[in-house]
């Protein structure tokens, strides 16, 4: 006798994906907004999860009931950078905005889904934050600090890539992506200096600058420097990470 709930041939469960919105204050409006851009809904849904906005919260208690509703976390990207003072550092010249509402929330978020083991994945911005959270530090500026690196803020098209990186095998980025060259799109100008505990580099540019990394001590923990959710259409292989964070996702809550 068959007791498995789904029937044949349906689809699989979509989990719950929480995706972290970015914030803004338009100077000719009298309310804050949260903006989300539609290429990581868009991802997440391909990807066959289930995606969620979530609201900032300083309320601990309000950061755990997202957890306990979702089944991943999607940190994403935006134009702003992390507080050095979050990393030992003070800040330096090439520093850009912060937003530090906007990062304390997602670090309490990211703490609160990697002490439960559940799927997290760092996009440009998040991938910096995961770094952070697990101890690392970064460049607040890759122009200034790395020297000899190349053009990291493409100016053409983000469905386009911009430079090779090298995906290292046997990482957990290779079983989404494959290892080897990979074409990428860059629109950041910091980058991991100093990789956090049991925090592996996963793949490199040509220039040296650290493009994406994953904690040894998690299930799935992975952050990526570039947008793959960009182009999903100009380059298909990209939407593999998202593909393997969200079956990840359905593993962590069957």
């Amino acid at each position: 006798m068959n007791n498995h709930p789904r029937h044949h041939g349906q689809p699989p469960r979509r989990p719950n994906i929480g995706i972290t919105p970015d914030w803004s204050q338009p100077e000719d409006q009298p309310f804050a907004r949260y903006e989300l851009k539609v290429p990581y809904a868009e991802a997440v849904l391909r990807a066959g999860g289930l995606p969620f906005v979530l609201p900032y919260a300083d309320d601990p208690t309000c950061v755990e009931a997202y957890l306990d509703r979702v089944s991943g976390l999607l940190v994403t990207g935006g134009a702003f950078d992390i507080p050095p003072e979050a990393y030992g550092e003070t800040a330096r010249e090439g520093l850009g905005a912060l937003k530090e509402g906007r990062t304390a929330f997602e670090a309490a978020l990211m703490r609160g889904a990697l002490k439960r083991n559940m799927p997290v994945l760092g996009i440009c911005g998040g991938m910096q934050l995961l770094n952070v959270v697990l101890g690392g530090t970064l460049f607040q500026d890759i122009g200034r600090e790395v020297q000899g690196a190349r053009e990291h803020e493409q100016k053409h098209d983000r469905t386009q890539p911009q430079h090779p990186v090298d995906v290292r095998s046997g990482s957990l980025l290779a079983e989404a992506v494959g290892h080897g060259q990979l074409m990428v799109n860059s629109t950041h100008h910091q980058a991991v200096r100093t990789a956090g505990k049991d925090v592996s580099i996963c793949a490199m540019a040509p220039d040296g600058v650290v493009e994406a990394i994953e904690s040894t001590a998690h299930a799935f923990a992975v952050g990526v420097q570039w947008h793959p959710e960009y182009m999903s259409t100009t380059i298909p292989v990209h939407v593999g990470l998202y593909k393997t964070f969200v079956q990840k996702a359905r593993e962590h809550r069957r």
